[in-house]
């Protein structure tokens, strides 16, 4: 059997992302970034995620974690058991656990399936969600749960993170054994997005009582809109949080609440607060006087003011698009070498949340009235909003200002905050937002929809704000930049500093984590 540790400093996290393992958003720098930052404080963490069909374990350095078990995973009037192995290593002083399992292996993607599973099988059709995602989800977090036992360890507290994960707290506290085992052990749910379809909800509540094990009671009770919700579920066992305090604020107490079918206000009627805790950023990781670690072409620091190196990044990523070396990504336009222009640059999922298609209209706008800037778009998502970026990249008319780059590239994404001087986040909501953060790391002053986590840029001292979710307010706000760039390029430069200054004084994981802990201690049972 193995020795019994009831480690008061011991804190677990279950997520479906982690950086530089598996990650689809921003959930996957909080999981990492904010489980470095409690190793620093003194405590152990370990982190439980898939082993995805795209991780090698033993080529990423994990060992195994004891023998292979069977998790129970059963369907209504289906006996079933699904076999797992861990794989366990440490990074940073993080314990990493990969769940392996043919449910996760045959994945190619975080979420959704990839072109080359659609090639397999026309059903997995390239960019929908997993036909099994609810039971990717059990299966996570029953071994999860199987670990702890298997390991003896009773932690202090387990954070889940988003709906694939919200349902452990129920588990723990309903299931015979766990709720035993782990009788002294606290849960927090961190909401990371509370957006419809961003639940994990599910409608056969048969197969959710019977896939999960929980009280039949527990599924009819914990229901948005007739489908089991695993937000409402993990509420009555765990605190909850969201990533923003102005987040948790617009989800319990205004009618931006309407976005997530009304989840935070059916909370409110329950009498459950959710905390809201701006996420962090470490600044180390997104820091371009290092230009090595980006793959920069020289070095700069926004915060001293030291941009001459900038202007170097801003010309070599323009000489590379010129000539159309972009591997592994589809490349549109491309960006004449134009120094002395402001450069607009947007980093994103295209979809109608991120307000991809408010700039399809800004763009459309401003391109033909203002012909002194550029524009430079990473990212992918929605066919049409694609095939819109395509043709303003495309047209004639835009020739050398607008360029279109469809796909992901860490190194490149990193070189474009380096190279622009305006960022732009036009999201209709946004929860917390990390690229603003990490473009004012880069000299590249966000521009962005006020609302969410997003009212932490300063309008007109850290960056620049609009107010209302149109085409009208973004182009209003893009040619408020331009104006300041070229008349008072020694405001653009306070700004830089003082956006650099302020993520530093105030926005670090490690000034963030002592939220958490706090959190942590008020998930304790009493």
């Amino acid at each position: 059997m193995p020795k019994t540790s009831h480690a008061a400093e011991a804190i677990w996290m279950v997520s479906r992302e982690y950086d530089r393992l598996a990650g689809a958003g921003g959930v996957k720098d909080v999981a990492r970034q904010l489980a470095e930052a409690l190793v620093r404080t003194g405590r152990q963490v370990t982190v439980v995620l898939p082993a995805y069909g795209f991780l090698e374990p033993a080529a990423a350095g994990f060992a195994p974690a004891g023998d292979p078990f069977a998790v129970d995973m059963p369907y209504v009037g289906v006996e079933r058991r699904e076999k797992v192995q861990l794989w366990a290593a440490v990074r940073q002083g993080v314990r990493l656990l990969l769940v392996e399992a043919d449910r996760f292996r045959e994945k190619h993607s975080v979420y959704t399936y990839t072109a080359e599973e659609e090639a397999k099988d026309p059903f997995h059709r390239q960019g929908s969600g997993h036909y099994d995602y609810f039971a990717m989800n059990v299966l996570l977090q029953k071994a999860c749960l199987a670990a702890l036992l298997r390991e003896g360890v009773r932690p202090a507290v387990i954070h889940a993170h988003d709906g694939h994960t919200a349902i452990l707290p129920a588990m723990m506290r309903e299931l015979e054994g766990f709720r035993h085992w782990l009788r002294d052990t606290g849960a927090l749910v961190t909401i990371h997005n509370a957006g419809l379809g961003y639940h994990q909800e599910v409608d056969d509540l048969p197969f959710a009582q019977t896939i999960c094990g929980l009280p039949g009671r527990l599924i009819l009770r914990h229901q948005l809109h007739g489908r089991f919700d695993p937000f409402l579920a993990a509420a009555d066992y765990a605190v909850m949080t969201t990533v923003s305090e102005n987040y948790a604020r617009e989800l319990q107490e205004t009618d931006q609440d309407r976005l997530t079918g009304w989840l935070g206000h059916t909370l409110a009627e329950r009498g459950v607060r959710i905390t809201g805790v701006t996420n962090g950023i470490s600044p180390a990781d997104y820091d371009p006087s290092r230009p090595q670690q980006h793959g920069l072409a020289a070095a700069f620091d926004a915060g001293r003011g030291d941009l001459a190196g900038k202007a170097i990044c801003r010309q070599t990523l323009v000489d590379r698009l010129a000539a159309g070396a972009t591997p592994g990504l589809d490349q549109t336009g491309f960006l004449a070498s134009r120094p002395g222009q402001p450069l607009f640059t947007l980093i994103s999922r295209f979809m109608a949340q991120k307000g991809v298609d408010l700039l399809v209209a800004a763009l459309a706008d401003l391109l033909p009235r203002d012909p002194d800037f550029q524009v430079l778009i990473l990212g992918s998502g929605a066919k049409d909003l694609e095939t819109a970026l395509m043709q303003l990249a495309a047209d004639p008319a835009n020739q050398g200002r607008l360029c279109l780059l469809r796909g992901f590239s860490a190194t490149l994404a990193d070189q474009i905050y380096a190279a622009g001087d305006f960022f732009l986040v036009p999201s209709r909501y946004e929860p917390c937002g990390l690229t603003d953060f990490i473009a004012q790391l880069f000299g590249n002053l966000p521009v962005v929809h006020h609302v969410g986590g997003l009212v932490k840029v300063v309008d007109g001292e850290t960056g620049l704000a609009f107010h209302e979710p149109t085409a009208a307010a973004l182009t209003a706000a893009m040619e408020r930049a331009l104006a300041l760039f070229r008349s008072q390029p020694q405001a653009i430069r306070a700004m830089q500093q003082a956006a650099v200054r302020r993520i530093h004084d105030r926005h670090t994981w490690d000034r963030v984590v002592s939220r958490y802990l706090d959190l942590y201690q008020r998930a304790r049972p009493r």
